[in-house]
């Protein structure tokens, strides 16, 4: 009563079945996460550009053109 290679063959595609889902959602959440990385990066571009300007370090000019460079992006 047993099915023979059916029943090995269904096994696999049935293992292969779940490997390709559990990639895809692993894929979908690494997706998510990057997309809401991008945000906060440029946040933090643009607290690294306000602290190098009140420290000094850049003029005027030079700030507010790294400024429009970072929003722009």
């Amino acid at each position: 009563m047993g099915f023979g290679y059916f029943g090995i063959l269904g096994a696999i595609f049935m293992l292969l079945f779940w490997i390709a889902i559990i990639v895809a959602v692993a894929l979908l959440i690494k997706w998510i996460i990057e997309q809401g990385s991008s945000g906060t990066s440029r946040n933090r571009a643009l607290e690294i550009l306000d602290e190098k300007y009140a420290r000094g370090e850049i003029n005027d000019e030079e700030y507010e053109r790294r400024k429009r460079k970072l929003l722009e992006s």
